[in-house]
């Protein structure tokens, strides 16, 4: 349920504020990647958690885009 809350949080968003927190959601997977690369990230799995919401940010700049 809490990606569900995630996304109706992001469909109350307009598209500038979507737009960027998608830049800030990739810069935070580059910073996850290199600490990843340099044995520094403990939680690895927050590395899915970020992608999978970097796809649900742009599902939902898709369907506002076709509405």
């Amino acid at each position: 349920m809490k990606s569900k809350k995630y996304v109706d949080g992001l469909k109350n968003k307009s598209a500038a504020e979507l737009q960027e927190e998608l830049v800030a959601a990739k810069k935070e997977l580059f910073n996850l990647r290199f600490q990843n690369a340099t044995n520094q990230l403990d939680n690895t799995g927050r590395i899915k958690e970020v992608r999978k919401n970097i796809a649900r940010i742009q599902t939902v700049i898709t369907e506002k885009a076709n509405a």
